[in-house]
Formats: structure tokens, sequence, C-alpha cells
């Protein structure tokens, strides 16, 4: 059991970053419109997470430094500012989401405005990252959160047609009819979802404060070869469940509350209730994610001390940064701004800061200096220049395809 344990940082890692408020909604209107249509697109997405993740964690547990410490002592500060601010922006707009996000499934759950829901959430959220230690933390939000397999289930119970859903998992075309910007548009932020830049500045921190060395590489690698493909596979879950019970009807989801109406239809209200609370979890898990990681990336940047692991009081500056960071969270919900667009647009931005990120994880992780003979191999580089380019040509599409599509319309 204590094994099995190690692995629940890349399960909440991947749990988080493949299953927040906006990828649960987003899944729900991609398998509704396209049914398994794009499921290409979360493979590549998948894939691509993994190979940077595993880059990260090899980093951490080589060099025991996180990889955006070691970013900004390759490229210099000017260079990582960049990095810092585009991811920075990013994840802070990902944060305030989930606490929306959270609001939203408790509204679901008990009929009162979500909005009435968010300073509660926020204090919630500040208390476990003060007092409640990241092993568990990571343990019993990412085990929660596999209680979303429930979607997987239910495709499964509304008994489909399963060479229906193989044609659609094997097409790499809008269907007809389809306008093929809006296929494309859905296209980048699915694929942005699986790349959000956080997951690799929470995965390499966690490990830092998991307190990796190179004998804890194949625990790395086993976290992100596991926890990883399996937030793929929840995603591709609640897709499938609006493919089989929502594109029939031609009903189109626009809320939460329609992202669950399979799990209704296969299980009742009991099958409500599981579901409800393995997306609390996940948007719990999220919250948790994106507030670290602000915290982290500005920590790392300025030479804080920084972590979970150490008492508040010795890492003031950073449990500030966090502080500061959900309050003003809290003050933009406070405006009833709707949760699901500000995800809308986190990953459209995603999208554009994708290089940024992802370019530097490639290059220190090729550099001798940090991780001497554990540099990428051929298959790491191959992958990884593979995803770059498919990086870039995301990000260069991210804006146009928003305009063009009216955020896919």
């Amino acid at each position: 059991m204590k094994k099995l344990l190690t692995l629940t940082l890349g399960v909440l890692t991947a749990i988080g970053g493949f299953v927040d408020i906006g990828d649960i909604v987003a899944n729900g209107q991609v398998g509704a419109r396209y049914g398994l249509g794009l499921l290409w697109v979360l493979v590549l997405g998948v894939i691509g997470i993994c190979a940077f993740a595993e880059m990260s964690g090899r980093v951490v547990a080589v060099s025991g430094r996180p990889v955006y410490d070691v970013i900004r002592e390759k490229l210099g500060p000017r260079a990582a500012l960049a990095n810092l601010v585009g991811s920075f922006l990013v994840t802070f707009l990902t944060m305030i989401a989930q606490i929306g996000g959270i609001a939203l499934v408790i509204e679901l759950a008990s009929g009162i405005p979500h909005i009435a829901w968010i300073v509660p959430i926020v204090l919630g959220l500040w208390l476990v990252l003060w007092r409640v230690k990241f092993e568990k933390m990571e343990q019993a939000f990412g085990l929660a959160g596999l209680m979303i397999l429930v979607f997987g289930l239910s495709v499964w119970w509304l008994s489909p047609d399963w060479n229906t859903l193989a044609d659609q998992a094997l097409r790499f075309a809008a269907p007809q009819g389809e306008p093929l910007p809006t296929y494309f548009y859905y296209g980048v932020t699915l694929f942005a979802a699986a790349m959000t830049p956080y997951e690799v500045f929470f995965f390499s921190s966690g490990g830092v404060e998991e307190k990796w060395t190179p004998k804890d590489l194949r625990t790395q690698r086993l976290n992100v070869l596991i926890g990883f493909p399996l937030g793929g596979v929840f995603s591709a879950g609640i897709a499938a469940a609006a493919a089989v019970a929502l594109l029939p009807t031609g009903m189109s989801v626009e809320s939460l509350g329609q992202v669950v109406l399979p799990i209704a239809l296969a299980f009742g209200v009991a099958g409500v209730a599981v579901a409800l609370f393995g997306l609390f979890a996940a948007t719990v898990g999220a919250a948790l994610e994106t507030a670290l990681s602000c915290g982290y990336m500005l920590a790392q940047y300025f030479g804080w001390t920084w972590g979970k692991r150490l008492p508040p009081v010795k890492a003031s500056r950073f449990h500030l940064a966090l502080g500061l960071a959900l309050l003003a969270g809290l003050l933009v919900m406070q405006t009833g701004i709707d949760p699901i667009k500000v995800t809308e647009y986190a990953l459209i931005f995603s999208a554009i800061a994708l290089p940024l990120t992802y370019l530097p994880v490639l290059i220190v992780a090729n550099d001798r200096e940090y991780l001497g003979d554990a540099v990428n191999g051929k298959l790491s580089n191959g992958i990884g220049l593979v995803i770059l380019v498919v990086i870039v040509i995301a990000a260069a599409a991210a804006i146009p395809l928003m305009v063009m599509t009216g955020m896919g319309a």
C-alpha cells in the first residue's frame, strides 16, 4: 500500500490537469458535438504531457531542484521572466476558474447559488494549504478524484453501439456539416488543457516536496506513466458519456448539470452523488495545484524559501503569495463572472504560453551540467521535438480560431 501511495502525486497532478472545471465542460461539449471525434487530440496531449513531465521529474530527481529554478539559472533572469509572466497569468486564471468550479459543483448538489459559496471555499483552500501536509493533501484529493471513473462506467451501463464509438474515435476529420475552424478550435483547447503549464511546475515542485533523489527515478516515471494516462482516460470517459447520451439527441452542453446527465440516466441519484463527489475532489485538487503553482513560480524565480514541507514561518513569503493569490481569486469571483468562461479564456491563453514553458524544459533536459548521464535520449528528444512543433502550431492558431468561431459557438 505504501508503494501505491507514492504514485498519488502523478494522479493528483493529472486529475487536476485533465479534469478541472473547464476540461469537464469542454469534454462534455466535445462529446455532445463530435462524439469521440477529437480523441486523437487527447491522445496527443497525453503523450506530450507524459514526455515533458518525465523530463521535469528527472531534473528534480537528479539535480534536487525544481525545473523552473534550473530554467532561471540556465537561461538567465530575463528569459525566465517571460516564462514566469506567461505561465503565472495562465495559472492564476485557471485557479480563479477552479474556485468557481468548486462552487458550481456545490450549487448543483445543494441548489444554493454558487456565488454564496465563494468565501467559504477560499477559506477552506487556504486552511488546507496552511495546515495540511503535502503528502496527505495529494493522497486525499488524488484518490478521491478517482470517483470520476463513474463517467466511464456509465458508458458501459448505457449499452452503446461500440462500432459507432470506434468509428468516431478513428475519425481524424470534422464530421460532415461541421465547420473546420470550430473543429480545430476545440482541438486546440483540448490540447492546451492536456498540456497546461502549471502541471509541470506542480509536478516538479512536488518532487522536491517529496525529496526525490536519483534513487527515485523509477518512482517519478511510474507517477508519469500511470497518473497522466489515467487523467486522459477520465477525460475520454466524460466525452464518451456525452457521446452516448447526448449526441443522438442533438443537445449541446452549456452547464455542469448537463455534463452529469449521462450519469443520471445510467445510475440515477446515487450515481450523480458519486459523480459530484469526484468532481468536487477534482476541482478542489486543481484549485490547490494552481494556487501552489502560483506560489512555486514566484518563490523559485525570486529565490524565496518555499515549500509545504517547511513550517509557514520559515517560508513566509511563499505562504503570503498563496494567500494573496487566493484573495485575488476571491475578489474576481465575487464580481459574478462565469467560471466556465474564465477557464475557456485560460485554455486559449495557455495555448499561447505553451512554447514559453516547454522549450526551456527541453533545453534543460539535455544539459549534462545538471543531469549528467541522465539527459534525454533519442526517444525523449524525438517525442519532445514533435510535440514542440504541435505546441507552436497551436499557439499560433489559438487567437485566430477563437475570433473566427466566437469561442466555438
